[in-house]
């Protein structure tokens, strides 16, 4: 995958506000508030930045968070992970591997098969439904 560099003004004029606070400066949707936390429509869900497939909707579970949760993402190469020791707490932040787009955190406490706990915010991502994959 070709890595997808633009500069923050660029992404600020092509994005929504709410989508370049979260995915541009590492910001966050309220609990319960973005479109896909509820959502069960089967699709796979890509970056709102840059289009690059990111979950299947096979991955996600209700968490409870309030925000979507994937327990893996479509492959290892689809995201990137970074230390994250903001607001006091010690987090592994989740980006897009293409544009690193902020998009969440992931948790060790999901269920099987990985354990894993990806959680996302709505904002940073685009519901393709598999009738509509084309």
């Amino acid at each position: 995958m070709d890595k997808l560099d633009k500069p923050l003004e660029s992404w600020r004029e092509e994005l929504s506000p709410t989508q370049f606070q979260v995915c541009r400066l590492k910001g966050t949707e309220h609990p319960f508030s973005g479109e896909y936390y509820a959502t069960k429509t089967p699709g796979t869900y890509h970056c709102a930045c840059c289009g690059a497939a990111l979950f299947d909707s096979d991955a996600k579970y209700d968490s409870g968070s309030g925000w979507p949760s994937y327990f893996q993402p479509v492959s290892a190469a689809a995201i990137s992970e970074k230390e994250d020791s903001s607001h006091g707490m010690q987090r592994v932040e989740v980006l897009c591997a293409r544009c690193d787009a902020h998009l969440g955190h992931v948790f060790p406490d999901g269920p099987r098969p990985t354990g894993l706990r990806y959680c996302i915010n709505s904002v940073a991502l685009k519901l393709r439904p598999r009738d509509q994959a084309s």
